[in-house]
């Protein structure tokens, strides 16, 4: 009998040691190692090489969450309509939704060359039509490729999927008629 009694109080004093302070580690929520949005974008360092529609984004790369890669994105182009020297134009819509394209569902790429070039050409198009000059400040941000080209803020801001990213272009519209 004892044996028993010394078996059983080492049992429950084991028992009582590990309950405690283990315990409390273990409940404690994990520190999420990715911060913010899913993606961050940067610019691209290399010189950016003038384009025939006037305007040239610089190449965009981004750095994304492994646990939230996306296959396909949207580019949002959002830019200052103060620059516009038609006064007369009523109230000018400053962003621009690119169609879907699809990327690499790797943590770390950039966006294709020919995507942006579509880019500058619809932006060139767009500037041109509101005879905007000179230098423009541009943010732009990738979101899910369910976005729609007419997207209201609340939308734009749950389809989302980086920070804004500010650039500055020169415009110099090739088709002047302003």
């Amino acid at each position: 009998m004892g044996k028993t009694l010394f078996i059983a109080i080492a049992s429950l004093s084991l028992l009582a040691g590990c309950s405690s302070s283990a315990n409390k580690a273990t409940n404690a929520p994990a520190e999420p190692k990715w911060k913010g949005p899913p993606y961050r974008l940067v610019l691209d360092t290399q010189a950016v090489k003038p384009n025939p529609a006037g305007v040239t984004l610089p190449g965009i790369k981004y750095t994304a969450n492994p646990e939230a890669l996306e296959k396909r994105i949207t580019l949002v182009v959002h830019f200052d309509a103060a620059a516009s020297a038609k006064p007369d134009a009523g109230p000018i819509a400053n962003q621009m939704v690119m169609y879907p394209v699809d990327i690499t569902a790797t943590p770390e790429g950039a966006l294709p060359a020919d995507y942006l070039a579509a880019a500058d050409k619809e932006l060139g198009k767009y500037l041109g039509a509101y005879c905007v000059k000179g230098k423009i400040k541009v943010t732009v941000a990738i979101a899910q490729s369910s976005l729609t080209n007419q997207a209201a803020q609340a939308e734009m801001n749950a389809k989302r999927l980086s920070d804004w990213l500010p650039i500055e272009v020169e415009f110099k519209n090739p088709h002047p008629h302003c």
